[in-house]
């Protein structure tokens, strides 16, 4: 054998385009090119609270259903969380993770495990398949807990979020987010954990509120940009939570109109994931021109009375009628395009997704 392979070259390793590699029965990979990835919000009883009911009900097959529709409406990624003070959660979480394995058109994305307790976090780590991801792990308990946590999500072979949290609190100012970063890399340093498998998330919430007079959707989009380009390599994602605290309750149009902006503008300063509804992301170039001007105002605070303009045209405003589900609930998926995301009018980005495979063609694996 020796003498039959004398003087052959060795094959040369191939360079692996870099990218965030992800997931469920499918492959799911993101890379510099690809479009903005919406990770499906309705599986998680904080912020559902249909799914809330259900789960709580005991009711896992209607839970299910719920998770299917996410997938359905384009989520490429599902979030669960089972933080509920009346839920066992680390066995919630477990349960629901076991059952939606059983459900190939459910299972063929990854899922997000979300949690604010590392212990229901491991119980979801220790029963899902695929690469998962971890929502999430920070340095609000000190530096070390921080580097244990992202240990053991490279352990179990997950990508994890970082939220922008240190012992001092929420970061939300570009100088400190940006400060903060290298800090932020210690799992890349100290635990082996590639970059490309940190996921970055920093919060903004509060908007149109007449007692504060904050900035934070305009901080999102800067430090979004500060912190592209000191950590090219991670994926930067935010919770769609720009809130509409004034005075026009439950206007669900004007809601979707500031989300569809904001998320507009913070994809291009680079926001590459979301937690969204996937069935309720409008379009940017097909908003009123009034009204989303007047959203724009609210979100960058261009002028003072931003909020007051905002309320006037709210009450002329209103939501268009929601769309059938495309499938009866519990109905299997029928194939969809390569690319679940909305069309490139709604966001900058033009390349699509890594087209995805089927679990029996992929090398190495079999059902």
């Amino acid at each position: 054998m020796a003498d039959a392979v004398h003087g052959v070259a060795a094959r040369p390793v191939p360079t692996r385009a870099r990218a965030l590699r992800l997931s469920g029965l499918e492959p799911l990979n993101v890379g510099d090119e690809s479009l903005f990835v919406n990770i499906g919000e309705r599986t998680n009883v904080t912020g559902s609270r249909a799914f809330a009911r259900l789960v709580l009900a005991g009711d896992y097959a209607g839970a299910l259903v719920v998770a299917r529709q996410q997938v359905e409406n384009g989520a490429q990624v599902i979030d669960v969380n089972m933080d509920e003070a009346m839920l066992d959660s680390e066995k919630a979480m477990a349960t629901f993770l076991r059952l939606a394995a059983a459900e190939p058109d459910i299972a063929r994305v990854p899922f997000m495990i979300d949690s604010s307790k590392w212990s229901v976090i491991e119980a979801g780590l220790k029963c899902v398949q695929g690469k998962p991801i971890v929502n999430s792990i920070s340095m609000k308990e000190g530096e070390a807990e921080f580097l244990r946590q992202a240990r053991l999500c490279r352990k179990y072979g997950a990508a994890v979020v970082v939220m922008a949290f240190d012992e001092k609190g929420r970061l939300t100012a570009s100088s400190a987010a940006s400060k903060s970063a290298a800090r932020l890399r210690a799992p890349h340093a100290a635990g082996r954990f590639p970059a490309r498998g940190h996921r970055l998330r920093s919060e903004h919430l509060r908007r149109g509120d007449r007692a504060r007079k904050s900035t934070r959707a305009t901080a999102s989009t800067t430090s979004s940009s500060a912190l592209a380009a000191r950590q090219p390599a991670a994926r930067q994602g935010l919770r769609r939570r720009v809130e509409f605290f004034v005075l026009v309750p439950r206007n669900d149009a004007v809601r979707e109109a500031m989300h569809t902006a904001f998320l507009y503008h913070a994809i291009r300063a680079g926001m590459s994931m979301g937690i969204v509804n996937a069935g309720q992301l409008g379009v940017y170039e097909q908003l009123e021109p009034q009204l989303r001007e007047r959203v724009e105002d609210v979100i960058f605070n261009r002028r003072p009375d931003a909020t007051e303009r905002l309320i006037e045209v709210a009450s002329t405003v209103k939501a268009a009628p929601r769309k059938a589900p495309r499938t009866k609930p519990g109905a299997a998926v029928r194939s969809r395009s390569d690319s679940c995301t909305p069309s490139s009018t709604a966001f900058p980005r033009t390349s699509s997704l890594t087209p995805r495979r089927r679990a029996s063609s992929m090398p190495g694996r079999s059902r």
